[in-house]
Formats: structure tokens, C-alpha cells, sequence
């Protein structure tokens, strides 16, 4: 029923091109404002709320270092962009009056605390946002895959997935007019058509440990707060 909270802990994953808004690289502070004000109001309804951010507005290692650079190079370039992102969504929600911390993956204790699951548990008990930075801390892993791992760690209800599309189509929308929305689909039947809803190493292990996902379109962040209590949006991802 709407109003009522959905999902008690939740894991948002935004990706970096996001934060960038339509100039798609760098960070466009309005709209992370306007996620982070969306965020206050679930927290401020008693949800707890954990944030996995991608690097892709700054740079995506396997795509931007392609051939050009030895890979596990380029991941860690691309590890160090989801910690400026982290950075960045940490100061807005504390402009916004919310208590945030960032932990990342790969120790760098002068910049953010080191990832300890136990110590990001305690913070959200308490009420902080955390943000993770760093994804898993291994190259060759996607921040979707170590968002569904931070989820499954700290326990999380549901992952929630914004994106640049409004839910998981039957083809790419933007290239097929004839792409069907689906309100629910199952692990299986993403994994076997191949619909890019996460990586296939992501989406096996939201399966194999029934973490729900619910992909849903960031253009309008209300759509978080609509998610956590429990409107009908975008497509929900589960067994």
C-alpha cells in the first residue's frame, strides 16, 4: 500500500552517468540534490538506506581503457571514480541535513573508513546513510556486482536499481518501438534472454542469494521514495 514502508533496508544503485545528468560526464549538483533530498525523506520514513555508485561519468575501465590499458589498471581508475562520486553524494546529503559516511572497498583511511560489515551495519541501525565507493575492491567485477554483494552483506530487502530507462524492457527500447516493459520478470528468464538488467555475474548472485531488484527510472528521483513504500513502478527483478 503506498505510504507504507516497503522495504526496511534498501540498496540504491545509481550509476555515474546519472549524477552527470544530461551532459553525461562530471557531476551536475542539481540533480544530486534532488536524489540526495529524495533520499533524506526515505530515511527521515525510518528506512535504511545503503548507496552503491558506478564511475562511468568520470570512467569505465573495461570501455574507456578498452585495448589501450593493461585491465586491471583500468578497473582500479575505475574504482577511484565511484569514491569521487561517493564524495560528492556523501557532502550533498549532509547539505541536506543527513547524517552520511563513505566506506570503500580498498583502504585509503585519510579520504573514507575501510569497508567492515559489521561497523556499516551499526551505521545504518543508527539511521546514517552509507555509501560504498570502490564496488567489490577487485578488478574485473562491475559496481552492479558489488552492489548486489553489499546488499547481500548487510542484508538488504531489495536492491534498488535507478536507471536512464523506467524498468527492464523485452529489447532496447531506444532502438525497438515494438520493446514490451515487463512488471515482473524472474532471474531465469533475464539470464536466458539476455536483457543487460545487470551483468550476468550481478544478476547469478542476486539469484543465487533471492535478492530482489527493482529497476525503475532516475529521471524523476521521487520514483526512490515511490519504491520504498511500495507503489507499482518500473519492473521488479526476483524469484
Amino acid at each position: 500500500m503506498a505510504n507504507e514502508i516497503q522495504y526496511k533496508r534498501v540498496l540504491l544503485k545509481v550509476s555515474g552517468e546519472a549524477l552527470a545528468g544530461d551532459a553525461h560526464r562530471g557531476l551536475n549538483f542539481d540533480v544530486i540534490g534532488q536524489v540526495c533530498e529524495v533520499v533524506r525523506r526515505c530515511v527521515e520514513a525510518g528506512v535504511q538506506v545503503g548507496i552503491v555508485v558506478g564511475g562511468g561519468n568520470f570512467w569505465r575501465g573495461l570501455k574507456d581503457g578498452g585495448d589501450r590499458m593493461q585491465r586491471v589498471r583500468a578497473d582500479h581508475m575505475g574504482m577511484l571514480a565511484t569514491v569521487i562520486n561517493a564524495l560528492a553524494v556523501c557532502d550533498s546529503l549532509e547539505q541536506h541535513g543527513v547524517k552520511a559516511r563513505v566506506m570503500t572497498s580498498i583502504d585509503m583511511p585519510r579520504i573514507a573508513e575501510p569497508y567492515i560489515r559489521d561497523k556499516a551495519v551499526r551505521h545504518l541501525e543508527k539511521g546514517d546513510v552509507v555509501i560504498f565507493g570502490c564496488g567489490t575492491g577487485n578488478p574485473f567485477f562491475s559496481t552492479d556486482t558489488g552492489a548486489v554483494l553489499k546488499a547481500v552483506e548487510i542484508g538488504a530487502d531489495a536492491i534498488l536499481l535507478a536507471k536512464n530507462v523506467d524498468g527492464v524492457y523485452s529489447a532496447d527500447p531506444a532502438k525497438d518501438p515494438g520493446a514490451v516493459k515487463f512488471d515482473r520478470i524472474s532471474f531465469d528468464e533475464v539470464l536466458a534472454r539476455r536483457l543487460g538488467v545487470m551483468d550476468s555475474t550481478a544478476t547469478s548472485l542476486a539469484m543465487d542469494n533471492h535478492m530482489p531488484i527493482v529497476v525503475f527510472a532516475l529521471k524523476d528521483p521521487e520514483n526512490i521514495y515511490r519504491v520504498v513504500t511500495g507503489e507499482k513502478i518500473g519492473t521488479y527483478v526476483g524469484e
